[in-house]
């Protein structure tokens, strides 16, 4: 993009409207299953369904093109893409929202101790210290939580387990299709809407959904929370495109103080001074690894060794729990 006065005040809206749709859909998801009652899987079908039905309109107006690959290619990533949505959404519903934000986080560290184990890939000491902080900054949170729950503390591990599966196959298939996020999204989002219609009546039966109280107010909010993650990841896919991964990590460390803040203010949340404690040394143990992999890319001259950066093309589609 030119350097102009245009250019930045564009810049500025998509970045404004990525910080400010982001916050809304994780508070707004979690009103939905904390005072609406509505079933987790259900919801992220409608997520499914919505964002595909949105990428067809921006495959339409050119946003991107559809690259034709083999279906059985996309299958795998379908099915991590249902894990780590629906698990990250159960913790969502199942933790406070500062917990639910720290947790993620450390899907950092388990994606490099799965470059590591399965991949015989070598860190330098220097990523590796910084993965210190992040582990005890979200151990503090979750010990000192005053809701802690030991459910809430499953989905959460096997929502970070699952991400961190799932950012290393994306990352794989965009090097090896050559495909982007956006591509890669328009075949996962049918396909894992097509799983999870399949799995809907067998652990959320109809009459659960029926039982819901339908007024107004809770159409709007399920509408409002599927448009609203797709606006989250159309709005990511712009940034990552337009600035730099400097930008897109400060957003990021924004995106995620505020929130924090969001959920003490909106539900009343408790929270325990070590808690501020551990989101700082959370904060500051990611600001430094995406410092230090920053600094190691532009030494290599080579960007493609990225995984698990905090924040990435790939997260296109994280933000169906909600995202980074």
């Amino acid at each position: 993009m030119e350097n102009t006065s245009e250019g930045t005040l564009i810049t500025l809206f998509y970045l404004i409207f990525n910080i400010v749709s982001s916050i809304v859909i994780v508070l707004l998801n979690k009103w939905v299953y904390k005072y609406v009652g509505f079933p987790n899987l259900t919801l992220t079908f409608l997520h499914f369904v919505v964002t595909f039905v949105g990428l067809v309109l921006c495959q339409k107006c050119n946003v991107f093109k559809v690259k034709h690959v083999p279906l059985k290619d996309m299958v795998p990533l379908a099915f991590t893409f249902c894990g780590f949505v629906v698990f990250t959404n159960l913790s969502l519903q199942n933790n406070t929202v500062g917990t639910y934000q720290v947790a993620k986080v450390m899907t950092t560290p388990c994606i490099i101790i799965i470059q590591i184990f399965f991949y015989k890939k070598e860190f330098p000491l220097r990523v590796k210290l910084t993965l210190i902080p992040i582990t005890l900054g979200v151990c503090m949170n979750f010990y000192y939580d005053i809701q802690f729950n030991v459910l809430g503390t499953v989905y959460a591990t096997l929502g970070v387990v699952v991400t961190s599966v799932y950012q290393v196959l994306v990352s794989q298939k965009q090097h090896e299709l050559q495909m982007n996020a956006m591509q890669l999204l328009y075949y996962q989002a049918p396909l894992s809407a097509l799983i999870l219609l399949l799995l809907v009546p067998v652990f959320e039966p109809v009459t659960t959904t029926i039982a819901i109280h339908w007024t107004a107010a809770v159409v709007g909010l399920v509408a409002s929370s599927c448009i609203t993650a797709f606006f989250v990841n159309l709005s990511i896919y712009w940034i990552i495109g337009n600035t730099s991964p400097l930008t897109y990590n400060m957003v990021g460390h924004m995106k995620f103080c505020l929130t924090v803040l969001g959920g003490v203010l909106l539900f009343q949340e408790p929270f325990h001074m070590n808690q501020g404690v551990g989101i700082i040394l959370t904060v500051l143990g990611v600001t430094a690894y995406a410092h230090v992999k920053a600094g190691s890319a532009l030494g290599r001259g080579n960007h493609h060794h990225h995984l698990g950066c905090t924040k990435k093309p790939s997260e296109i589609g994280l933000h169906f729990q909600s995202p980074p």
